[in-house]
C-alpha cells in the first residue's frame, strides 16, 4: 500500500521546488497538500518513530504557507490598478459576466436528453421567476447539478440561463484562486454583490461555479484561502434567504464531479442536488443521430445503423459521442484532400463511425457510477419516481 506519509513527503518535494522557482501559487497548493497527507497519517498512526519528524514538517509546512500567502497579497495590491479603488472593480475579474445577447441562444429544446434535469430546474428556477406570486414559501436559490464529467451540467445551465433570459456570472476555480489569497472575503462578497445588483432591478441573475468542489471541498487541516472562501461563501447564501433577498430572482449554481468532496455545511446550503446521469442507449443512439444529421449538409450519409452505435457506447457520456462524430469528420475529410475526392464521392458509413469508437474509450469510470447513485440516494433531493 501507498502510505500517506510517502504521499506527504512527495508532494512536498513539489512543493519545495515550486517554491524555489518562485512559483508560489502552486508552491501554496503542493504544501497544503502535503499537511494534509501527513496530518491524516498522524491521526492513524500516532505512535509512529517518526511522529515528531512529522510535526516538526508540518509546522514548517504552515509557517512556509503563511508567509508565501502573505507575498502573494502583497503582490496583488502593488499590482493592482489605483483607478479601481471599489471593490466591485477591483475583483470584477474574477468571474465572467454574461448578459443575454452575449451568449449563443441556446435553450433546453437544444439539448437532446435530460428531460429529468430540465423538470427539476423548471420547477426550482423557471416556475419561479415566471410567476413569483406562486411561491409565498420561497424557491430554492441553491442548485447543485452533479454526475460523471462530460453529461452535460455546464450545457444545461447556459440553457437555463437563456430560458429566463438571465445575467450568468461565470465563476472557476482557474481564474479565481489566486485572487482569493488573502483577499478571499471580500472578492466572494463583491461576486454577490454585482449579483444581487442584478437581481434586485429584477433580472433574473445566475452565478455558476464550475468544479466547485476544487472550492469547497473538505480538508483535514485548513488554512488560509479554502477556509475563508466557504465561510464567506456560506453567509452570502444565508443572505440570500433574508427577508430583504428572498423574493429577488437570484440563484447559485454549482457543478461537481465529485459530490462525496464537499463541506456538509455547503451541502446543505444547496436546497436541491440534482443527478445528472450519463446518457442511455435510447439517448446515445439520439445524439448519435443528432449530431450525424449535422454532416448530412455536406456528405451524403449511408444506411446508419443507430442502434449499433448506441450498443457500441454503453458507459461513454454525451461528449465521448459528440467526439466521436467530430472524429468521423475529420477523417473524412483528411480523406477526401489526400485521395483529392469531391465531398460527395465519400459517404458516410456505420463502420467509419466503429473504427472510431475502437480508438475513443469512454471517459466516464464505471466503478463510480454506483457512487453517484450512492450519493444521490443520500443527498439528490429530485427523483423521476
Amino acid at each position: 500500500m501507498y502510505h500517506l506519509a510517502d504521499q506527504g513527503i512527495e508532494y512536498a518535494q513539489k512543493a519545495i521546488s515550486a517554491d524555489r522557482a518562485g512559483d508560489y501559487e502552486n508552491a501554496i497548493k503542493y504544501y497544503k497538500i502535503a499537511v494534509d497527507f501527513l496530518s491524516k497519517y498522524l491521526v492513524l498512526y500516532p505512535d509512529t518513530p517518526l511522529a515528531d519528524f512529522y510535526k516538526e514538517l508540518i509546522s514548517k509546512y504552515k509557517n512556509r504557507i503563511s508567509v508565501l500567502e502573505k507575498m502573494m497579497v502583497e503582490k496583488s495590491r502593488v499590482e493592482a490598478s489605483p483607478s479601481t479603488s471599489t471593490s466591485n472593480q477591483i475583483d470584477a475579474s474574477i468571474f465572467e459576466v454574461l448578459k443575454p445577447e452575449q451568449r449563443a441562444k441556446k435553450t433546453f429544446n437544444d439539448l437532446v436528453d435530460l428531460e429529468s434535469v430540465k423538470r427539476a430546474l423548471k420547477r426550482s428556477v423557471i416556475y419561479p421567476v415566471k410567476d413569483p406570486s406562486l411561491y409565498p414559501l420561497g424557491w430554492p436559490k441553491g442548485i447543485l447539478l452533479f454526475g460523471p464529467p462530460g453529461c452535460g451540467k455546464t450545457e444545461i445551465t447556459l440553457a437555463l440561463a437563456n430560458e429566463i433570459n438571465a445575467v450568468l456570472l461565470n465563476v472557476s476555480p482557474a481564474n479565481i484562486m489566486s485572487k482569493w489569497l488573502g483577499d478571499t472575503e471580500k472578492n466572494v462578497k463583491a461576486l454577490f454583490n454585482i449579483a444581487r445588483e442584478y437581481a434586485m432591478k429584477g433580472q433574473p441573475t445566475i452565478i455558476f461555479i464550475d468544479e466547485v468542489d476544487a472550492l469547497f471541498q473538505q480538508y483535514s487541516v485548513e488554512i488560509g484561502g479554502e477556509k475563508r472562501a466557504r465561510n464567506q461563501f456560506l453567509i452570502e447564501m444565508d443572505g440570500l434567504a433574508s427577508k430583504e433577498h428572498a423574493k429577488i430572482p437570484l440563484f447559485v449554481i454549482g457543478a461537481t464531479n465529485k459530490p462525496w468532496n464537499l463541506d456538509i455545511g455547503f451541502i446543505r446550503r444547496f436546497e436541491r442536488r440534482i443527478y445528472v446521469p450519463p446518457p442511455t442507449r435510447e439517448v446515445r443512439k439520439l445524439l448519435f443521430e443528432h449530431y450525424t444529421s449535422k454532416l448530412a449538409n455536406t456528405f451524403q450519409l449511408e444506411q446508419i445503423d443507430y442502434d449499433k452505435l448506441a450498443d457500441l457506447t454503453e458507459g461513454y457520456s454525451s461528449s465521448d459521442i459528440v467526439s466521436i462524430v467530430k472524429e468521423v469528420q475529420n477523417n473524412i475529410v483528411e480523406e477526401i484532400n489526400e485521395r483529392n475526392l469531391k465531398p460527395a464521392d465519400r459517404k458516410v458509413r456505420t463502420e467509419d463511425f466503429i473504427e472510431v469508437i475502437k480508438k475513443h474509450k469512454p471517459s466516464i469510470d464505471q466503478r463510480l457510477l454506483d457512487v453517484y447513485k450512492e450519493w444521490n440516494k443520500q443527498y439528490g433531493t429530485y427523483s423521476e419516481d
